[in-house]
């Protein structure tokens, strides 16, 4: 069972996403917040596996909760997606630096809203198919990569650099798997390795050093169709 906080200031909407996800039998509504404050105390109460946040709140905003979530000791199993009606890309940036795992707009549909709940509790990274398009199209046109993120890059061998631009290309482990015609182990494996190598929480902050690295850039082609607005 996969437990979930909804954290929104709007009543109106926490009560709209609890009835849909309480709609599915694998998810349990554990509790609802009106602002990023209340979310931290019930978060350390409650212990949830995935957090749904929105950004504009009272009090504290969504992202200053996930930043504070993500840093707390005894939380690192703890997901969030943040969920807001603004596709800002400022928003995108900060909230995956801040700790998010996925990023979703308010007019996904409930399907769809259930489904990345449960990407995202499995540990894998999640984003609206337009929002990874243009955060792709925008670190496309950015320089060269610093000195300090080409030395991260130094610490891959040439498979590692593969399995991290697949995963910045949003393909799971399946799919990476029967894209390199290898095991699903022995992605999980490398996936793990990146982890590690990079000091990343999750495969959400994957991906942010993938595209600052330039990883994602190799095949911009290949990413670019698979995160078109008809997907």
């Amino acid at each position: 069972m996969i437990r979930v906080l909804v954290v929104d200031d709007q009543a109106l909407v926490r009560s709209g996403f609890s009835a849909i996800l309480s709609s599915a039998s694998d998810i349990e509504v554990v509790g609802e917040a009106e602002d990023g404050a209340a979310a931290l105390s019930l978060v350390d109460s409650l212990h949830p596996d995935v957090v749904l946040m929105d950004i504009r709140m009272p009090v504290m905003d969504g992202l200053e909760a996930t930043r504070r979530i993500s840093s707390r000791d005894g939380l690192q199993t703890c997901r969030i997606v943040i969920l807001t009606t603004f596709d800002l890309d400022e928003y995108v940036h900060d909230a995956l630096r801040a700790g998010a795992s996925g990023f979703l707009l308010k007019d996904t549909l409930p399907t769809d809203l259930l489904q990345a709940v449960r990407v995202v509790a499995a540990g894998e990274a999640l984003l609206a198919p337009k929002i990874t398009r243009r955060l792709i199209e925008e670190f496309a046109a950015l320089p060269t990569p610093t000195t300090q993120t080409s030395a991260l890059l130094q610490r891959l061998t040439e498979r590692e650099l593969e399995v991290l631009g697949l995963v910045a290309a949003g393909l799971s482990n399946s799919e990476i798997a029967d894209t390199l015609f290898v095991s699903q182990a022995t992605v999980k494996t490398h996936v793990s390795r990146l982890l590690m190598k990079l000091d990343a929480r999750d495969r959400a902050q994957l991906v942010m050093l993938a595209y600052e690295t330039g990883v994602a850039m190799r095949s911009p082609g290949r990413i670019l169709e698979r995160t078109g607005e008809d997907t």
